[in-house]
């Protein structure tokens, strides 16, 4: 009999997180490395955000909060979805985590029994599947191709609910692929949740406000107001302010959802980090016009990318709407061999010859549930975006 669980049995480590470590770990050895697999901006928390963090440490605000976030931030939160998505919340619709993660988490083990259905596109953030399996479910993956811009088709959403979905986690824009949902896109999607009054909607809106070329944003709440009762709009500080390691996500949804989301985290972490949770306030009361700053720098940022992997031999990259990840093709590469011998049998195995041979950490497409491709993330400097570009193109030009 073993000690540990069988439920470790269902999941796996998170793969962008091990290619960060590799990439740490070579980097620290000496080896010229060049990391695109972090999803996390490379730019500063604002400074007002960190003064709202040392005044609250100063007035001795370092005490336990109310386990799922303290009054102010959630009505910063309600403030928030009303005056971005024209959604009424009130705090007690209100959930705040230790990051978008643990949100989603808690969302799945309080509702998940053995046997219910999550029906996930793909290519999907790696963490979903096995958040699902963790809490005792079965994802059931809807494939997502290039031809539709990595978007998932109403008919593919329909194919995929069976008598057991319990919930569809909708991802835009979207970790890894960048792809985003015009309001007619997503309209064609509610209207098949219309038709399945079984299914929730689970909303991963992370990257909400990092879309580019004029593209509007909207959340399914917002386009089909009759799933408001069956919709969980999750999101969080991490992406648009820059505070990752800050740790604060948040979720809004049906009270008795909420309950049983703040029942979970009162027996495993408890509230959030006090001091990040006043920062947050003023992260969403405070002013968001560095937003748009930040933005036009990871546009160009975007656009460099874009059109340097597109000249390198063997690889097809999409424009992205969002967030700050591309999602290139290399199907062209496939069955060749690399410069120092390897066999590029799959995207895992390019990868892979990619950092041993050049430096160049990037995640493999297989990870996020659609090959022959990999995600490179564009949230570093653009001499770094460049150069590691260039060994790119060098790395595909030696295959034969």
């Amino acid at each position: 009999m073993s000690f540990l669980s069988d439920t470790l049995a269902r999941v796996k480590p998170s793969p962008t997180i091990a290619v960060t470590t590799k990439a740490a770990e070579l980097k620290a050895a000496g080896k010229d490395v060049i990391g695109l697999g972090a999803g996390e901006p490379d730019f500063d928390t604002p400074q007002n955000i960190k003064d709202a963090a040392v005044a609250a440490i100063a007035a001795g605000k370092t005490k336990y909060t109310a386990v799922d976030g303290i009054p102010e931030l959630k009505q910063a939160i309600c403030a928030k979805l009303k005056r971005d998505n024209n959604l009424d919340y009130t705090p007690a619709q209100v959930s705040v985590g230790t990051g978008g993660k643990q949100i989603l988490y808690n969302a799945l083990m309080a509702t998940l029994n053995p046997g219910d259905e999550v029906v996930i596109p793909a290519p999907f953030w790696v963490s979903y599947p096995d958040m699902v399996l963790l809490a005792g479910g079965e994802p059931v993956i809807a494939e997502a191709s290039s031809q539709t811009a990595y978007k998932l088709t109403a008919d593919q959403l329909e194919a995929a609910i069976t008598p057991k979905t319990k919930w569809l986690i909708f991802n835009s824009p979207s970790n890894p692929t960048g792809a985003a949902y015009s309001w007619d896109e997503l309209k064609a999607l509610t209207d098949v949740l219309l038709r399945h009054p079984h299914v929730w909607v689970m909303t991963d809106d992370m990257y909400e406000h990092l879309v580019y070329d004029d593209f509007k944003f909207c959340t399914p709440a917002e386009v089909e107001p009759q799933l408001y009762d069956r919709t969980l709009t999750v999101n969080g500080v991490s992406k648009a302010y820059a505070m990752t390691g800050w740790r604060i996500g948040y979720a809004a949804g049906p009270v008795p959802l909420i309950k049983a989301m703040g029942k979970i985290q009162s027996q495993s972490t408890s509230n959030p980090c006090t001091i990040s949770q006043w920062a947050a306030v003023e992260a969403l009361n405070g002013p968001q016009d560095f937003i748009q700053d930040n933005n036009a720098i990871f546009q160009r940022r975007r656009d460099l990318v874009v059109s340097m992997l597109n000249a390198a031999e063997g690889v097809t990259c999409p424009t992205p709407e969002g967030a700050f990840y591309v999602y290139p093709s290399v199907a062209g590469c496939i069955g060749k061999t690399s410069a120092g011998g390897a066999k590029i049998v799959d995207d895992e195995a390019f990868a892979t010859a990619l950092l041993e041979e050049t430096g160049v950490a990037v995640v493999f497409g297989a990870a996020f549930g659609l090959s022959p491709c990999f995600r490179v993330s564009y949230a570093t400097s653009d001499a770094a975006l460049t150069e590691a570009c260039t060994r790119i193109q060098t790395f595909c030009a030696g295959l034969s």
